[in-house]
C-alpha cells in the first residue's frame, strides 16, 4: 500500500524539480535582447543562414510543406518568411455553420473552461488575473467575467498565422509590456501568472456573441507580434501599456476565418468570451490538437 502511495508522490516531486531546473536559468536570461538577436537572424536574407535554419526545422519537426502555398523551401528568402508561410486555400477548410466558433490557429489546448469571476486557470495550482492579462483596466476585463477561455499553444511545427473565430468588428487593441518566458508546459506549471507576466497584445472585437478578446502572448525568441491592420506591434518593446481604440472608419470588420495577425516564431493565443456567449464542444479539452478552421464551439442566443 505504501509503495503505491510513494511512487506517484516521487514522480510528482521529480517533475517539479525538473520544471524548476528548466525555468531557473531562463529567468536570469536577458529575454528581450535574445529575442532581438533572433529577430534579426530569422529575417536575414543570407541564403546560407536562411536555408540552414529552414532545413534544420523541417527535419526536426517533420514539417509538411505539401499544404503550403509555396512548397519549395528554397523559394523562401528568409527563415521568417518560411515560418509564417501561407497555406493553400483548401488546406484549412472553415466550418461554414453560421453559429460555429472556429479555432483561430493550429495548436494544442493548454487549458480551457470557465473564467471564475476574473480568475483564469493557467495550470494545476496556478491561476492568473483576467484584469492583469488585459492591461490592468477593470472595465475592459469585466465584460469577460464568468465567461469562457481557451489557451492554445503553437509549437514550431504549427501554422503561425492567426485567424478570426467569428465575424468581428475591431474595437480596441492593447499592448502590454512584460517578460518573455517560454510558454510551454514546464513554464506554465512553474511561473506564477505566466501569461499575465509576458509581453502581449490583446485585441477586442464586437461579435454576434458579444465581446470577444484574442490575447497574443509573446515568448522567449517570440518578441514579434503583428496584426493585419497595424503591422508589427512589437518590437520595439515599450515600457508602458499602450492602447488603440477603433470606431467609425477605423472600426475594421473581419470575417470568420480571415487572417488577423501572426507570430514571428511560436507562442500562445488566449481566446476569451463573455458569460453565456458561447458553448465549447466537449472535445475541446486540455491536450486536444486543433487545426485552424475546425469548430470548437457554438454561439448561444443572446
Amino acid at each position: 500500500m505504501f509503495k503505491n502511495l510513494i511512487k506517484p508522490i516521487s514522480v510528482a516531486v521529480t517533475n517539479k524539480v525538473l520544471d524548476l531546473l528548466f525555468i531557473a536559468p531562463i529567468a536570469l536570461l536577458p529575454h528581450h535582447l535574445l529575442s532581438r538577436v533572433i529577430h534579426r537572424i530569422t529575417r536575414s536574407t543570407n541564403r546560407t543562414i536562411s536555408q540552414f535554419l529552414i532545413s534544420k526545422v523541417c527535419r526536426a519537426y517533420n514539417i509538411d510543406l505539401s499544404i503550403a502555398k509555396e512548397s519549395d523551401p528554397k523559394q523562401y528568402l528568409s527563415f521568417n518568411l518560411f515560418f509564417t508561410r501561407q497555406l493553400k486555400i483548401d488546406a484549412r477548410p472553415i466550418t461554414a455553420t453560421i453559429d460555429a466558433v472556429i479555432s483561430p490557429v493550429d495548436g494544442a489546448v493548454s487549458q480551457c473552461g470557465k473564467i471564475h469571476k476574473e480568475s483564469i486557470l493557467q495550470a494545476k495550482g496556478h491561476n492568473f488575473s483576467l484584469t492583469t492579462l488585459l492591461g490592468g483596466v477593470a472595465e475592459r476585463a469585466t465584460q469577460f467575467n464568468n465567461g469562457l477561455f481557451s489557451t492554445i499553444y503553437l509549437s514550431p511545427k504549427d501554422y503561425h498565422r492567426i485567424h478570426m473565430p467569428l465575424d468581428g468588428t475591431l474595437k480596441e487593441m492593447v499592448y502590454i509590456p512584460g517578460r518573455l518566458y517560454p510558454v510551454n508546459n514546464p513554464s506554465a506549471r512553474t511561473v506564477p501568472g505566466l501569461f499575465a507576466r509576458n509581453e502581449r497584445v490583446a485585441v477586442i472585437f464586437d461579435t454576434e456573441a458579444g465581446p470577444m478578446a484574442m490575447v497574443l502572448v509573446g515568448a522567449l525568441f517570440v518578441g514579434s507580434i503583428e496584426t493585419v491592420w497595424a503591422g508589427e506591434i512589437t518590437p520595439p518593446q515599450r515600457g508602458f501599456v499602450h492602447y488603440w481604440r477603433y470606431s467609425g472608419d477605423s472600426a475594421l470588420t473581419l470575417k470568420k476565418g480571415e487572417e488577423m495577425g501572426r507570430f514571428n516564431m511560436g507562442s500562445t493565443v488566449i481566446l476569451l468570451f463573455g458569460e453565456s456567449a458561447v458553448k465549447f464542444k466537449q472535445e475541446l479539452k486540455t491536450g486536444a490538437e486543433l487545426k485552424m478552421g475546425k469548430q470548437i464551439g457554438t454561439m448561444q442566443p443572446l
